[in-house]
This record gives C-alpha cells, sequence and structure tokens, in this order.
C-alpha cells in the first residue's frame, strides 16, 4: 500500500493512473477503523481497479472541542486493516493541506441539515461537506463507499454530488452496517463501552427489529412510543427515536403504505452517545 501525505504527490499518482482509464473507488474515513470500514474497502476492491482510503479526523466537524480531543486516534493500527483489507493507496494530509485557507463555502443541504444528528450536532454536517468537497477534488475518484451505519451522512454526501459541479459522475455507494454477533452497529464508539455496555447497546438492533416487524400503513405513534420505552427499560437515554422518509429524512408519522422508510435511532448508554439505522421498506 502506497502512504501519500501531501495533495501534489497523490495527485501525481493518481493522474497517472487515470491515464489508463482505470476507475478510482475512495473510502474517506477518520480513522479508529474497524471491520466496517474495512468492509467498504473490500466494496471498492470489487468494482474498481484501484482504491484510495483517507484518514483524517476533522476539525470542522466537532462543534465541541472537547469531542475533538477525545476522538480516538489509532493510526499504526488503521494501517495495518488497511494493508490487510487491500487497500492500494492511504492519503494523510494535515489540517494544512485540507484547509489551506479558511473555508467559507456553504452548502444548500436544507432539512437534511437541520434534522437528527444535525439537529444534536449544530454545523456538523458543513463541516462534513468541506471536507468531502475538498476530498474530492484531490481524489477525484469514480466512486465513493459510504457506510449505511452513518445514514444521514450518506444522504448529505449524496446531495453534495448532486449540487457540486464536477461531481456529478461520482458514483455514491452505499454499503450495509456490518454488526457485532449482538447485532451492535460497528463504530467508534464502541472502544468506550464496557463488556456489560457493549452486550445491552444490542438493544437499539432490537429495537430497529421491532419497529420494522411491527411497521404498519397509517398511524406510527404507537409502535415509536414502544420503542422509546424499550430503550428507556434497558438503561438508555434515547435522543430521537423516529421513522422518516428514506431519501429526505423528513419524518413520517402516518404512512401511506407506500413511501420509503428508515428508522433512526441516537441514544446515550451512560456517557456514550450510540446511533443506529435500519431500512424498514424494500
Amino acid at each position: 500500500m502506497w502512504i501519500f501525505k501531501r495533495v501534489a504527490d497523490i495527485q501525481s499518482f493518481l493522474q497517472k493512473r487515470t491515464s489508463k482509464n482505470e476507475k478510482i473507488g475512495f473510502v474517506p474515513t477518520m480513522g479508529a477503523l474497524h471491520e466496517g470500514h474495512t468492509s467498504l474497502i473490500k466494496k471498492s476492491k470489487s468494482e474498481c481497479d484501484i482504491t484510495v482510503g483517507s484518514v483524517f479526523v476533522n476539525p470542522t466537524q466537532f462543534n465541541d472541542k472537547k469531542d475533538l480531543d477525545k476522538y480516538p486516534r489509532t493510526i499504526e493500527n488503521d494501517v495495518i486493516a488497511l494493508i490487510n483489507a487491500g487497500c492500494d493507496l492511504l492519503f494523510l494530509p494535515d489540517v494544512s493541506d485540507i484547509y489551506p485557507e479558511p473555508s467559507v463555502k456553504k452548502y444548500a443541504l436544507g432539512t437534511l441539515e437541520t434534522v437528527y444528528e444535525g439537529s444534536s450536532r449544530p454545523g456538523h454536517f458543513q463541516g462534513g461537506c468541506q471536507v468531502v468537497d475538498r476530498l474530492f477534488e484531490i481524489v477525484k475518484p469514480d466512486a465513493v463507499f459510504c457506510g449505511q451505519k452513518d445514514y444521514q451522512q450518506c444522504m448529505v454526501i449524496s446531495r453534495l454530488i448532486d449540487i457540486t459541479p464536477g461531481f456529478e459522475n461520482i458514483e455514491m455507494n452505499i454499503v450495509p452496517t456490518t454488526r457485532e454477533e449482538n447485532g451492535l452497529a460497528m463504530s467508534s464508539r464502541n472502544m468506550r463501552l464496557s463488556d456489560g455496555q457493549r452486550a445491552n447497546a444490542a438493544t437499539i438492533y432490537q429495537t430497529l427489529i421491532y419497529l420494522k416487524e411491527h411497521l404498519a400503513q397509517g398511524d406510527l405513534s404507537n409502535i415509536l412510543k414502544s420503542a422509546y420505552e424499550k430503550l428507556v427499560e434497558a438503561g438508555f437515554k434515547p435522543d430521537y427515536v423516529s421513522i422518516a422518509d428514506a431519501k429526505t429524512l423528513q419524518s413520517v408519522e402516518n404512512w401511506d403504505g407506500g413511501t420509503p422508510l428508515v428508522a433512526l435511532i441516537a441514544a446515550f448508554l451512560e456517557e456514550v452517545r450510540l446511533i443506529d439505522n435500519m431500512v424498514l421498506t424494500d
């Protein structure tokens, strides 16, 4: 695996590959990699000629500096994981490479950035768009691979591709969530859970299954209330439990039986905030 730290170097390398009409797949990450991330690398490898991964802890996605400081940095383990997954190139930029000048761009994300994670973390998705925009400019991928676990982020990146000139030909690939044996969605935040908490955290997945199994046309308030109560009984402090339009993420309280739906949950287990989701309709 080739490792690049400077923009000019990785661009020079990739330009030689694109001249051969090779398809470039891209997996942007913030490190602390787990099997969910490596599944994205493997998916890209199966569909592209060359796979680029990046590790960059993006400061503009954190509205609380304490969260930025606490974010795990495990670069040595990350490099090993990427090599084992077959990644071809790793981009390890500094903040000055990504933001040579303060970013003043604003992205027309509409309500995608104000609901759910956007409501809890103001500015988070603008920051996410800033870094993905810059990484797309540098790598110039033909396809990007993102995990469904961060469903709202996937919708935001899809929106970024739609509204940004030059990005319209980038293929957006949403790869199913990788889960532990008990159903818990793999996440870097799981590193902060004790063994007992990790076992209990599977309640989120079980609650999503409950919503999927009990979905029916009409009023959804009763199943949402039951789902919320299941989490509280298991010791969680729910941030949100919602069913939404799978494309726009607008909350759906009364289902017409046809609109594609996704269930989204965020909940605290003591001090650790966990998120998960499940598409409810085919």
